[in-house]
């Protein structure tokens, strides 16, 4: 019997590996005086509330389509299931 050898999973985007987080960071990671972005001088925009609600707004409009869809195929089936169950 031989063993195979395993296989390291990467990312077809940068090639790292799929345990290493050396790059990541967060906010945790960051000293408090630095405040400015990694790739520029100009300070991170903060999102405004306007801009989330208008992200929410339109994260809604995209799933209710198929959230109705769904609804509707589970009522269907119901629907089937009471009648032959008559």
């Amino acid at each position: 019997m031989s063993k195979k050898k395993k296989e390291k999973i990467t990312y077809y985007d940068d090639g790292s590996s799929l345990y290493d987080m050396s790059d990541v960071g967060g906010i945790g990671h960051r000293s408090p005086n630095q405040k400015k972005a990694k790739n520029g001088d100009q300070p991170r925009k903060r999102s405004t509330a306007k801009e989330k609600w208008k992200t929410y707004v339109s994260a809604v409009r995209m799933m209710l389509v198929p959230t109705l869809v769904a609804l509707g195929v589970i009522l269907a089936l119901y629907i089937l299931l009471l009648l032959i169950g008559q």
